[in-house]
């Protein structure tokens, strides 16, 4: 629970949200402090999105209260509180798709005023913090480069680059690794590790049907089913067979590696019950 409300970065208090008369998030009620970083996990349609939705104010829910970094919704400025939350997704690509000439450090420079393309005059202030969060994430070498000569993982860190512009007190990292090979995916949470690890950054939310993808600095993990909560709390309690067997409706083994944790299918019994 959040001991106080300047400690508080997200409380959902007994969330459902429907569409079409179905109920896409049943009664879900979670809590994030300062300090913690988590990951939402479960299949596609489990809810993970909606909640991001809901949090960012895309989205209105049906029942229940949402409050984010202190700020109750329906009592505040969504807009204005959108400033301080940083959100990367491949959904956000398309959108400079329409600008092609705009360089890697034109984009990252953008998120400082949350636009697609530059139209506001730039510091050397911005100049120097565009310039320092991408040699930070590894890729001073492509600032003169345009998004569509860049590789999939690069584009991935252009686009946390360009959220951290802002200094946001909370970051959404929404399926960062979807389309990367290998090396690419474990460069890019190789970096996000880094920044989770960091003091005074910010909250960071990892969302994945992955969860190889979980990284030693994510403390915290929500499993989501159906739009019901399975389980959230401390990772290590969380991530057990049986919640994971629940959360992803196959029979699994889990280990864990270097901080991380790996499941295998277990065929056999698979094909035991697909058989029934």
């Amino acid at each position: 629970m959040c001991h106080t409300e300047s400690s508080c970065v997200i409380s959902l208090n007994n969330i459902s949200w429907k569409r079409n008369g179905k109920k896409i998030l049943d009664k879900v009620s979670w809590e994030v402090q300062k300090g913690e970083h988590w990951a939402l996990l479960g299949l596609n349609g489990s809810g993970k999105t909606t909640i991001l939705n809901l949090i960012t104010g895309y989205q209105w829910p049906n029942e229940g209260q949402v409050t984010v970094l202190g700020n109750l919704f329906g009592k505040t400025n969504i807009p204005e509180l959108r400033r301080s939350i940083g959100w990367v997704s491949t959904s956000l690509d398309d959108k400079f798709q329409f600008r092609p000439a705009d360089t890697t450090l034109e984009i990252v420079l953008s998120g400082k005023f949350a636009s697609i393309g530059l139209y506001e005059d730039i510091t050397q202030n911005d100049l120097d913090q565009a310039k320092a969060l991408m040699k930070q994430l590894g890729i001073s070498h492509v600032e003169n480069q345009t998004l569509t000569s860049l590789s999939q993982g690069e584009k991935r860190k252009a686009m946390i680059a360009r959220a951290l512009m802002s200094s946001p007190r909370l970051l959404i990292l929404d399926e960062p690794c979807n389309g990367l090979d290998i090396f690419s995916k474990e460069e890019l949470l190789s970096s996000i590790e880094k920044l989770m690890a960091q003091p005074g950054g910010p909250t960071i939310l990892y969302v994945t049907h992955h969860i190889e993808e979980i990284v030693p600095s994510i403390s915290h993990v929500m499993l989501l089913n159906s739009g019901k909560v399975v389980a959230q709390g401390e990772k290590k309690a969380i991530l057990t067979e049986q919640r994971l067997e629940e959360t992803f409706r196959v029979p699994l083994s889990l280990v864990w590696e270097d901080g991380r944790p790996w499941i295998r299918v277990r065929l056999s019994q698979l094909s035991i019950s697909a058989g029934k």
